[in-house]
C-alpha cells in the first residue's frame, strides 16, 4: 500500500494549504481612539491583546470553533515590514512545514523561520505585490 506523504496517520488531510483567515491587521493613526470608536459605534469587545476576536464554527466539523483576530497597529509599526501596505492578513494553514517547503520551491519570499508558541506556529511571507502575509498553524 502506498502512503501519501500529505496524510497523517490519523487519516486527516495534511496537504499544505490555507484553511481560513486567522486575522486582519491594519494601521491606524491613533489605535486607542479608533478602538474606542469601534467599541462605541459597532459594539466590538476589545480583548487584552488590543483587538477583537470573532468566533465561527467549521462547516465540515461543527464541534471545531475558529477565531478571527481583528487588530489595529500604530501607523509606522515595523510589524508589517518590509511591506509598506496598510494591512496584513493572517491565514490559518495546515502543515506549515510542508507549506514553507512548497513556497520555497515556488520561489516565494519567506521572510523568517517558523516560530512556535503555545497557541500555534507562525511564519511570514511576501506575495507577488509585496503584501506581507502571516501564516499560522493553530495548536489543536
Amino acid at each position: 500500500m502506498e502512503i501519501n506523504k500529505n496524510e497523517d496517520p490519523n487519516n486527516r488531510d495534511s496537504t499544505p494549504k490555507v484553511t481560513g483567515i486567522g486575522g486582519i491587521f491594519f494601521f491606524s493613526e491613533d489605535p486607542k481612539e479608533l478602538k474606542d470608536w469601534y467599541t462605541k459605534n459597532l459594539g466590538l469587545e476589545i480583548n487584552n491583546w488590543g483587538g477583537a476576536t470573532f468566533e465561527s464554527r467549521n462547516l465540515h466539523n461543527p464541534n471545531e470553533i475558529n477565531g478571527l483576530q481583528w487588530s489595529l497597529f500604530k501607523k509606522g509599526s515595523e510589524y508589517f515590514a518590509p511591506s509598506t501596505k496598510e494591512f496584513m492578513i493572517n491565514y490559518r494553514v495546515q502543515n506549515i512545514e510542508g507549506m514553507v517547503e512548497k513556497l520555497k520551491e515556488n520561489g516565494v519570499n519567506v521572510l523568517d523561520n517558523i516560530t512556535a508558541y503555545e497557541y500555534g506556529k507562525f511564519v511570514h511571507i511576501l506575495d507577488s505585490e509585496g503584501n506581507k502575509i502571516e501564516l499560522w498553524e493553530p495548536i489543536e
